[in-house]
């Protein structure tokens, strides 16, 4: 911001030789330096207020970024959270009793007859060694049929 420059007029350039006018000459020069120092103060106001202004906006941006990302997490929860139906009902299914499964051979079925197991669980093994371990598996059959079992 650049501060503009005036002439003052003569009557204030020029000193008179009355003390009247003298005086004049300085009341005003002093109501100048006055409002000088009152610009100089609003100016150093004004470029206090833009770095804060621009601290402010530093944080809104920062503060946008932050809300982008805990909405993209939101998404992500609802998102697993809604597949947690799915999940509990297969649980839920695979370990209900199977009905039709119990066989009714006497009047009084034993714990061990209404007690189902629990299906078995499911694990996944990795293709890529599946060929490695079905020749261990063959081969271990093998030695099996061919080993002789000892007499009691």
């Amino acid at each position: 911001m650049a501060f503009s420059t005036r002439t003052l007029p003569g009557h204030m350039r020029q000193g008179s030789a009355s003390g009247n006018s003298n005086a004049q000459s300085t009341g005003q020069s002093a109501t100048l330096l006055a409002r000088v120092d009152e610009k100089k103060a609003e100016l150093e106001n004004l470029k206090e207020l833009r770095d804060l202004s621009a601290a402010v906006a530093n944080q809104m941006e920062a503060l946008q970024q932050k809300l982008a990302t805990l909405s993209d997490g939101t998404e992500a929860i609802a998102t697993v959270i809604g597949n947690w139906h799915n999940v509990l009902q297969a649980i839920n299914m695979a370990s209900a009793k199977i009905p039709g499964a119990q066989a009714a051979q006497s009047d009084e079925p034993s714990i061990e007859e209404t007690e189902l197991p629990l299906p078995q669980t499911l694990v996944r093994i990795p293709t890529e060694h599946a060929p490695a371990l079905q020749a261990q598996a063959e081969l271990a059959m093998e030695d099996e049929q061919s080993t002789p079992t000892p007499a009691p």
